[in-house]
Protein backbone atom coordinates (compact mmCIF):
# COMPACT_ATOMS: atom_id res chain seq x y z
CA UNK A 1 0.00 0.00 0.00
CA UNK A 2 2.73 2.46 0.92
CA UNK A 3 4.65 1.25 -2.34
CA UNK A 4 1.67 2.49 -4.24
CA UNK A 5 0.88 5.63 -2.24
CA UNK A 6 4.65 6.70 -2.89
CA UNK A 7 4.34 6.02 -6.53
CA UNK A 8 1.04 7.78 -6.98
CA UNK A 9 2.72 10.87 -5.41
CA UNK A 10 5.64 10.46 -7.82
CA UNK A 11 3.87 10.44 -10.71
CA UNK A 12 1.42 13.19 -9.24
CA UNK A 13 4.90 15.54 -9.17
CA UNK A 14 6.17 14.83 -12.65
CA UNK A 15 2.59 15.82 -13.72
CA UNK A 16 2.79 19.01 -11.55
CA UNK A 17 6.50 19.93 -13.05
CA UNK A 18 4.99 19.73 -16.60
CA UNK A 19 5.96 23.34 -18.00
CA UNK A 20 3.44 25.25 -20.09
CA UNK A 21 -0.29 22.85 -19.34
CA UNK A 22 0.97 20.32 -21.71
CA UNK A 23 2.03 22.44 -24.66
CA UNK A 24 4.78 21.29 -26.22
CA UNK A 25 7.64 24.13 -27.05
CA UNK A 26 7.33 25.89 -30.59
CA UNK A 27 10.55 24.17 -33.10
CA UNK A 28 10.84 27.82 -33.93
CA UNK A 29 10.66 29.64 -30.24
CA UNK A 30 10.63 33.21 -30.41
CA UNK A 31 12.54 34.71 -27.71
CA UNK A 32 9.88 36.27 -25.13
CA UNK A 33 11.49 39.65 -25.86
CA UNK A 34 10.98 39.71 -29.36
CA UNK A 35 7.91 38.30 -28.44
CA UNK A 36 7.16 41.01 -26.59
CA UNK A 37 8.13 43.08 -29.60
CA UNK A 38 5.48 41.54 -31.90
CA UNK A 39 3.06 41.73 -29.49
CA UNK A 40 3.11 45.17 -28.73
CA UNK A 41 3.28 46.28 -32.86
CA UNK A 42 0.24 44.01 -33.05
CA UNK A 43 -1.28 46.26 -30.52
CA UNK A 44 -0.79 49.28 -31.93
CA UNK A 45 -1.96 48.10 -35.06
CA UNK A 46 -5.39 46.95 -33.46
CA UNK A 47 -5.46 50.77 -32.02
CA UNK A 48 -4.65 52.24 -35.39
CA UNK A 49 -7.46 49.89 -37.37
CA UNK A 50 -10.18 50.68 -34.38
CA UNK A 51 -9.28 54.83 -34.64
CA UNK A 52 -9.23 54.62 -38.26
CA UNK A 53 -9.89 51.72 -39.85
CA UNK A 54 -9.76 53.46 -43.07
CA UNK A 55 -6.44 54.30 -42.44
CA UNK A 56 -4.33 50.71 -43.35
CA UNK A 57 -6.60 50.11 -46.18
CA UNK A 58 -5.80 53.08 -48.01
CA UNK A 59 -2.46 51.67 -48.58
CA UNK A 60 -3.37 48.48 -49.71
CA UNK A 61 -1.15 46.87 -47.71
CA UNK A 62 -1.38 44.06 -44.72
CA UNK A 63 0.46 45.57 -41.87
CA UNK A 64 0.38 42.32 -40.02
CA UNK A 65 2.17 40.38 -42.77
CA UNK A 66 4.74 43.15 -42.55
CA UNK A 67 5.13 43.26 -38.96
CA UNK A 68 5.66 39.32 -38.74
CA UNK A 69 8.15 39.60 -42.32
CA UNK A 70 9.98 41.88 -40.02
CA UNK A 71 10.54 39.62 -37.67
CA UNK A 72 11.14 36.77 -39.66
CA UNK A 73 8.08 34.67 -38.08
CA UNK A 74 4.86 33.50 -40.04
CA UNK A 75 1.48 33.83 -38.41
CA UNK A 76 1.15 30.30 -37.71
CA UNK A 77 5.07 30.40 -35.38
CA UNK A 78 3.41 33.49 -33.99
CA UNK A 79 0.62 31.55 -33.07
CA UNK A 80 2.21 28.37 -31.88
CA UNK A 81 4.16 30.75 -29.56
CA UNK A 82 1.45 32.64 -28.32
CA UNK A 83 -0.43 29.17 -27.18
CA UNK A 84 2.92 28.13 -25.68
CA UNK A 85 3.59 31.14 -23.78
CA UNK A 86 -0.32 31.89 -22.97
CA UNK A 87 -0.03 28.28 -21.12
CA UNK A 88 1.94 29.83 -18.64
CA UNK A 89 -0.45 32.43 -16.96
CA UNK A 90 2.67 34.27 -15.01
CA UNK A 91 4.96 34.60 -18.10
CA UNK A 92 2.08 35.89 -20.64
CA UNK A 93 0.89 38.04 -17.93
CA UNK A 94 4.47 39.75 -17.19
CA UNK A 95 4.69 39.71 -21.14
CA UNK A 96 1.37 41.78 -21.52
CA UNK A 97 2.36 44.05 -18.61
CA UNK A 98 5.75 44.60 -21.02
CA UNK A 99 3.63 45.51 -23.93
CA UNK A 100 1.34 47.60 -21.59
CA UNK A 101 4.12 49.74 -20.02
CA UNK A 102 5.70 50.63 -23.46
CA UNK A 103 2.08 51.48 -24.79
CA UNK A 104 1.66 53.81 -21.82
CA UNK A 105 4.67 55.46 -22.18
CA UNK A 106 3.96 56.10 -25.95
CA UNK A 107 0.67 57.73 -24.74
CA UNK A 108 2.34 59.88 -22.71
CA UNK A 109 4.77 61.09 -25.07
CA UNK A 110 2.40 61.48 -27.57
CA UNK A 111 0.54 63.93 -24.94
CA UNK A 112 3.66 65.71 -24.54
CA UNK A 113 4.04 66.34 -28.20
CA UNK A 114 0.47 67.86 -28.56
CA UNK A 115 0.67 70.37 -25.93
CA UNK A 116 4.12 70.88 -27.62
CA UNK A 117 2.13 71.53 -30.67
CA UNK A 118 -0.62 73.62 -29.18
CA UNK A 119 1.83 76.09 -27.45
CA UNK A 120 3.22 76.40 -30.37
CA UNK A 121 0.21 76.95 -32.37
CA UNK A 122 -1.05 79.31 -30.19
CA UNK A 123 1.86 81.23 -29.74
CA UNK A 124 2.43 81.44 -34.05
CA UNK A 125 -1.12 82.56 -33.49
CA UNK A 126 -0.94 85.32 -31.15
CA UNK A 127 2.13 87.16 -32.70
CA UNK A 128 1.82 90.45 -34.10
CA UNK A 129 2.81 90.33 -37.72
CA UNK A 130 4.86 93.43 -38.85
CA UNK A 131 2.76 96.11 -40.94
CA UNK A 132 3.93 96.88 -44.27
CA UNK A 133 4.30 100.01 -45.32
CA UNK A 134 3.64 101.82 -48.62
CA UNK A 135 4.05 104.51 -50.44
CA UNK A 136 0.14 105.74 -49.36
CA UNK A 137 1.23 105.44 -45.71
CA UNK A 138 3.75 108.00 -45.46
CA UNK A 139 3.26 111.74 -45.17
CA UNK A 140 5.20 113.77 -47.50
Amino acid sequence: MIKHCISVIFFLLLLSCKDHNGIPEPEKLIEKDVMVDIMYELSVLEAIKYQNPASLDSFKINASAFIFKKYKVDSIQYIKNTKYYAADDEVYKTMYEKVIKRLEANVKKADSLAIIDKKKAKAKKNKIKPVATTKSDTVN
